[in-house]
């Protein structure tokens, strides 16, 4: 007789929440002591190089009203279009920018907010050229899975328009949910779980 194992069964899902934040931003809900600060606070030091810009935004639900306890991370290429990742091959980044970033919306505003600059342009897999975005991955009690989308930038209307994956999005002017206005060096960018104007995710 063989022993065979049972087939396993897949188990249902759960959702991230409501303890997101002392495992990933313990500084953020009053937990000091396991990180000096809460990993991904910072995205540029004294040195970065590139234009400093400020992303920052909320979270809505389908019943229009702010998150307060999402986790938003970031992750983006340096002004020159180069990622500080092992496995950057088309040239060296920005040693004073680390690419990645995580944020807390507040308790009180639902605001998540990041100071960094503003990404070069990278190539799609098919060898054109993208237009400057942020990679966006948002996590929250009631999400069962991460959601995945990205920040493109309104005053970017020519690389915009020749950016493959904002090409794909249908109807088109659903593309509008990824991009980012801005005012100043501020660019404003909230994310909608569901209803109108439902963001666009990404199945990555």
């Amino acid at each position: 007789m063989t022993d065979r194992p049972e087939r396993l069964h897949e188990t249902a899902s759960q959702t991230a929440g409501p303890y997101v934040h002392i495992g990933l931003m313990p500084n953020s809900c009053g937990i000091p002591g396991i990180y000096p600060v809460d990993l991904g606070a910072s995205l540029v030091d004294a040195e970065t190089v590139g234009e400093r810009i400020t992303v920052r935004g909320r979270v809505i639900d389908g019943g229009d009203q702010t998150v307060t306890d999402a986790v938003v991370e970031i992750w983006q290429a340096d002004a020159n279009g180069f990622y500080p990742s092992p496995v950057e091959t088309r040239g060296t980044a920005d040693p004073h920018f680390a690419g990645w970033g995580r944020s807390a919306t507040d308790p009180e505003t639902g605001v998540f907010a990041f100071d960094t600059v503003k990404p070069g342009r990278v190539h799609h897999s098919d060898g054109t050229l993208m237009a400057p975005h942020i990679s966006v991955w948002i996590v929250a009690r009631g999400i069962n899975l991460g959601l995945q989308t990205r920040i493109y930038f309104a005053d970017e209307a020519s690389a915009n328009a020749e950016d493959p994956l904002l090409a794909r999005i249908e109807p088109p002017e659903r593309a509008k949910t990824l991009i980012a206005s801005r005012q100043g060096s501020v660019y404003s960018f909230d994310i909608r779980l569901q209803g109108d104007g439902e963001t666009v995710f990404l199945d990555m």
